[in-house]
């Protein structure tokens, strides 16, 4: 199993940016693909972005297209959501997961708050 632990969320005012990390616990013999998802308050959980173990291949969200950018560090076992030019929208609980493609995920972590002001 891959254990997932977000970081990096926060408050931000609108127009601004952050950073979100995911790291997972170990390395394994999978080459897992990971993404973002999120969910605002009374809100089912929605898609964000996700990334090919290789890194060659991404999928955005049509709401995050140009503002967020997902990226990742294998030798570090580490994912990154770099966003930018952040909307009031925005503001969710972030969480990463990690799959055998981009389109199914498996495994989950706790999630992280981010809250954009206005």
């Amino acid at each position: 199993q891959v254990q997932l632990v977000e970081s990096g969320g926060g408050l931000v005012q609108a127009g601004g940016s952050l950073r979100l990390s995911c790291a997972a616990s170990a390395r394994t013999n999978n080459r897992y693909a990971m993404g973002w998802f999120r969910q605002a308050p009374g809100k089912e959980r929605k898609f964000v972005c996700a990334i090919s173990w290789s890194g060659g291949s991404t999928d955005y969200a049509d709401s995050v297209k140009g503002r967020f950018t997902i990226s990742r560090d294998n030798a570090k076992n580490t994912v990154y959501l770099q966003m930018n030019s952040l909307k009031a929208e925005d503001t969710a609980v972030y969480y990463c997961a990690a799959g055998p493609n981009l389109s199914t995920f498996n495994y989950w972590g706790q999630g992280t708050q981010v809250t954009v002001s206005s």
